[in-house]
């Protein structure tokens, strides 16, 4: 479980592998420096398990649906991304309860600059708006950010100047694809209310069992 509060901006050094079976490798000095092998690091928004550390890198596998249901296959060296280690009991929750199961892709389509702030709007698919809210909490590439506009196939987010200095959301441009993951708490809100016939389909990240959620890697499991 992470909380939405990126630590540090990783670069992506290498890929390997195809679709099927990948492997990514981030150099991230602050959040390789007390892994271990299947420690969880949220990428971009994306619950991963360590699998190899090298000094200040770490190395990662993916499988196809992650890759489907991500912006991780988009990804090439060189790319900067976002990154968190795996929030510890004692933590506080600075953002709002994220998982790292990514739910689905949207895409930037409009900034809107202030004098300090930015106003990004995102196209995000219907079927996971519904669990949007106006003033409500929503991750964005892992980013923990409070909904501050909404429309029947958008969502604004109002990001501050540390946000757009210290997270790749400073960088993203209009027809950029972003991972979202909405608050699990509506999710399971609607399930109970509807007798668990709706919910979003993904897999759990263990052993790709159908559950109501997004995606993850996990195999043991902000504002900014």
């Amino acid at each position: 479980m992470f909380t939405g509060i990126i630590e540090e901006l990783g670069v992506l050094v290498r890929t390997e592998g195809d679709a099927d079976d990948g492997r990514l490798t981030v150099r991230g000095p602050k959040v390789a420096e007390d892994a271990v092998h299947g420690a969880s690091i949220a990428v971009d928004g994306v619950c991963l398990t360590v699998t190899d550390i090298d000094g200040d890198t770490f190395t990662v596998d993916v499988m196809r649906e992650t890759f489907d249901r991500t912006t991780l296959a988009k990804l090439t060296s060189g790319d900067a991304v976002n990154l968190e280690r795996a929030v510890r009991a004692s933590d506080r929750l600075g953002g709002h309860i994220v998982q790292g199961h990514v739910d689905g892709v949207g895409t930037v389509v409009a900034r809107t600059p202030g004098s300090r702030w930015e106003v990004v709007r995102v196209e995000a698919p219907r079927d996971l708006l519904r669990y949007v809210a106006e003033k409500g909490s929503i991750a964005v590439d892992g980013v923990s950010l409070t909904v501050s506009g909404l429309g029947d196939d958008w969502f604004e987010v109002s990001l501050i100047p540390t946000t757009l200095e210290l997270t790749t959301l400073g960088r993203r441009q209009p027809g950029d694809g972003v991972n979202l993951e909405v608050d699990v708490v509506a999710k399971y809100v609607e399930r109970l209310l509807t007798g668990g016939t709706s919910g979003t389909a993904g897999t759990d990240g263990t052993d790709g069992v159908p559950a109501p959620g997004g995606t993850a890697e996990n195999t043991t499991e902000v504002d900014a």
